[in-house]
């Protein structure tokens, strides 16, 4: 049973950082591409940033220089450093596992606001 597991949300002010977590179970991670997605109130999900197998990593244009995705094969994680948060930052974000199957986390939520 494939288990994502999202924690590090919370509230921060305009221009603080957060960092994401997501521990994966369940699978064979290194063969993975990982991702973090987000959600607002009343919007569709949209793609945050991925990692692949290999490393290489993609942005949404919204966040890049901001964030920074990385993963540890050896402890099953993939993270999302978040710098220099913005109010539009607030959303629900979610852990994404993809191969030939696609896996969600349940999302953590994250609040930038003074």
């Amino acid at each position: 049973q494939v288990q994502l597991v999202e924690s590090g949300g919370g509230l921060v002010q305009p221009g603080g950082s957060l960092r994401l977590s997501c521990a994966a179970s369940g699978l064979t991670f290194r063969i993975y591409t990982m991702g973090w997605y987000r959600q607002a109130p009343g919007k569709q999900r949209e793609l945050v940033a991925t990692i692949i197998t290999g490393g290489s990593t993609n942005y949404a244009d919204s966040v890049k220089g901001r964030f920074f995705i990385s993963r540890d094969n050896a402890k099953n994680t993939v993270y999302l450093q978040m710098n220099s948060l913005k109010p539009e930052d607030t959303a629900a974000y979610f852990c994404n596992a993809h191969r030939t199957s696609t896996y969600w986390g349940q999302g953590t939520q994250v609040t930038v606001s003074s």
